[in-house]
């Protein structure tokens, strides 16, 4: 086993795929598979659109990230005891998700999302910090690939097969109920993680949890900059993801099991090769230089669905699409999460970490969801497409003026 690859075997760095994987869980369920069971029951394409902004928790969690800073569960350790509780009370609400259907009871079923969401956010809060706290700055690039890598299974499991499981086995609420058993076993993990080796002492008020943190990070020089980045590095990627599902089955003309099918088994080798080997060029190349190649590499990506929206449906085409954007954002998103972890103080990790990744899920929530498919409607989907790319092009200039603060992150640690 050579150098680049033994840190993946660290007791530090191996178990965050698996809690990669239990973080990664509900997004799907609450966002691309929730669309898709949407679709299939004729809610129509601005209720869909709409389902999106569900994920409201994700950008506004760094409100309650200083209460996970601030107290400590009385079982498992500061940040090991938040994710347990939350992935025990995620897998019965992703459970309660597949008591109703989106076609009867759109409401319902839009509010246990939003929930789940809720849990979701919470559960990212405490494992963001966990993972930023437990991990020695060579093993950095190798946990933030695993990360994204479990991440992104999970993705592939409640998205991609969850749609096969749906369409051909058991049916949607049956999948959901599958789900919520995944999420359960997935807490094992949490048991068998380390707890970090130097943990830095919560604050002592829940005042110095929410002042403190915020009053470091906006102290620094370049800050302004630093968050316009965390907005936009991502932002083309998250607008062709959007609806990325409902174009595949109702753009594109691909029935679900083969969208599903694809999705598992091309989304799943991509994902694999693209986290070990974005872990391995990150170590190379240096942070900067890794965001820069993976963030033009996830823009370009986009390309190929132009390129599907533009073809006769076929599964080659699908595959190589879908195999092709996977890897490049995972690449993108494993380089993304490095900048994070870079970011924050190991004190304050839960509250700062909460605030930059809501940021980043800025795009995403209240842009991509709600404004896909007003560009769709206007534009369609060929020129939709192009405009992500065009999108993509604002965060790798600001990228490229920030390259000195970036290249001081990545000495400094």
């Amino acid at each position: 086993m050579t150098e680049g690859w033994r840190v993946y075997s660290s007791r530090r760095v191996a178990p965050l795929l698996a809690l990669g994987f239990s973080s990664g869980l509900p997004l799907a369920l609450t966002s691309g598979t929730l669309q898709a069971w949407a679709t299939v029951e004729k809610v129509s394409l601005q209720d869909i659109g709409f389902l999106t902004l569900a994920g409201t928790a994700y950008t506004l969690k760094f409100l309650w990230a200083p209460l996970v800073d601030r107290f400590v569960p009385p079982w498992l350790g500061r940040r090991r005891g938040w994710v347990f509780l939350t992935q025990w009370l995620l897998a019965a609400s992703i459970a309660a998700m597949g008591l109703f259907s989106p076609g009867d009871e759109l409401r319902t079923i839009a509010l246990l999302a939003v929930w789940v969401a809720f849990l979701s956010a919470t559960q990212d809060i405490a494992f963001d910090a966990y993972s930023t706290d437990v991990l020695h700055h060579e093993e950095r690039a190798a946990g933030a690939a695993l990360k994204v890598m479990g991440y992104r299974l999970a993705m592939v499991v409640s998205g991609g097969l969850a749609l096969i499981i749906a369409d051909q086995w058991l049916g949607w609420r049956a999948t959901y109920w599958l789900m919520g058993g995944l999420m359960a076993l997935a807490s094992l993990t949490t048991l068998w993680a380390p707890e970090p080796e130097a943990a830095p002492q919560p604050p002592r008020s829940l005042q110095q949890a929410v002042v403190e943190p915020l009053r470091e990070f906006f102290g620094r020089p370049g800050v302004w900059m630093v968050l316009l980045l965390i907005v936009l590095y991502k932002l083309g990627d998250a607008f062709a993801g959007a609806l990325s599902t409902t174009f595949l089955i109702r753009g594109a003309g691909f029935d679900v099991t083969d969208v599903g099918m694809v999705n598992k088994v091309f989304g799943l080798v991509a994902t694999i090769v693209g986290a070990l080997a974005g872990g391995t060029l990150m170590t190379r190349l240096g942070l900067y230089r890794a965001l820069m190649l993976f963030g033009v590499l996830q823009g370009v990506s986009n390309f190929g669905y132009w390129v599907l929206a533009v073809t006769p449906p076929h599964l080659y085409s699908m595959a190589v699409v879908v195999a092709v954007e996977n890897l490049c954002g995972g690449l993108g998103t494993a380089a993304f999460v490095a900048l994070l972890m870079a970011l924050c103080q190991a004190r304050f990790s839960a509250t700062q970490f909460a605030l930059l990744s809501a940021l980043s899920a800025v795009g995403r929530i209240y842009l991509a969801g709600p404004l896909t498919p007003v560009l769709v409607g206007w534009a369609g989907w060929p020129a939709f497409f192009v405009m992500t790319i065009a999108i993509a092009v604002p965060g790798l200039v600001l990228l490229w003026l920030m390259r000195d603060l970036v290249d001081q992150l990545d000495v400094n640690g």
